[in-house]
């Protein structure tokens, strides 16, 4: 390896010139380091697209089927201008089964064209539906008070 003489310090190449710099930068990097948190800690919060709205779930009429609520903090309105909500909907538990507790059902995100009452889900518990259908209300009461209800609140975003 060559020396290199440089202000009358001998140094023994690359290896010596970045062992040299790093033991002077490793007292400057915890402070360093401390400040940067710090200021993203303090700018995170002032973003408003990374907080969730209230959730202010809502229940339409029970039916034979089970029940069902729809979020009113959860109304969107999507790319394609309909309405996005997220609704939930737990079935009715077996007739004359006490014994076991009712689950706390199926979340689903619905995209819902108020104009023509159709619907489609485009997330089922967290997973979404790629492709999703477009599907007709008028099968099945929970889905039209959700619908009805979902649109009347939606309203402003659809103007």
């Amino acid at each position: 390896m060559v020396n290199v003489v440089r202000k009358g310090l001998p140094m023994k190449g690359l290896s010596s010139v970045r062992v040299r710099l790093a033991s002077a930068l490793k007292p400057h990097v915890a402070p360093l380091l401390a400040a940067l948190l710090s200021v993203v800690a303090w700018l995170v919060p002032a973003l408003p697209a990374a907080q969730a709205g209230p959730v202010e779930w809502h229940e339409v009429a029970a039916s034979s089927e089970g029940r069902q609520w729809w979020d009113a903090g959860s109304l969107r309105l999507t790319k394609g201008g309909n309405l996005s909500v997220l609704s939930r909907f737990q079935a009715a538990p077996p007739e004359g089964d006490t014994s076991q507790r009712p689950s706390l059902g199926d979340l689903y995100v619905m995209e819902i064209d108020c104009g023509q009452k159709l619907y489609r889900d485009t997330s089922v518990n967290g997973i979404p539906q790629l492709r999703a259908e477009w599907h007709p209300a008028g099968s099945d009461a929970l889905i039209d008070e959700v619908i009805e209800e979902a649109c009347a609140a939606g309203q402003d975003l659809l103007a």
